[in-house]
């Protein structure tokens, strides 16, 4: 499952269904609410780390933030489901 919409204070309230999480990502920040069980995974971990580097771990209200396009964010998120990671 991969959710996305446009962020606003309205959205941050939004409940994210249990077993998942929301990430703001690209230029837009864009929300996206995607599987835990991502969270494992390489290549997920390695934008983990890419957020740690631009954005510290200061994040508002909670807000984890991605630093990469949407549409990159989207095929990794894809690739990352036909491996089974949710």
């Amino acid at each position: 499952m991969l959710r996305h919409s446009v962020p606003s204070h309205k959205s941050m309230l939004v409940v994210v269904p249990k077993g998942h999480f929301a990430v703001y990502v690209g230029e837009a920040q864009k929300r996206f609410v995607v599987p835990i069980a991502c969270l494992q995974h390489p290549s997920f971990q390695d934008l983990l780390h890419q957020a740690e580097e631009a954005y510290g771990f200061d994040h508002p209200v909670g807000c984890l933030r991605i630093p990469c396009k949407e549409e990159v964010f989207t095929a990794l998120i894809l690739q990352m489901r036909a491996d089974a990671c949710g």
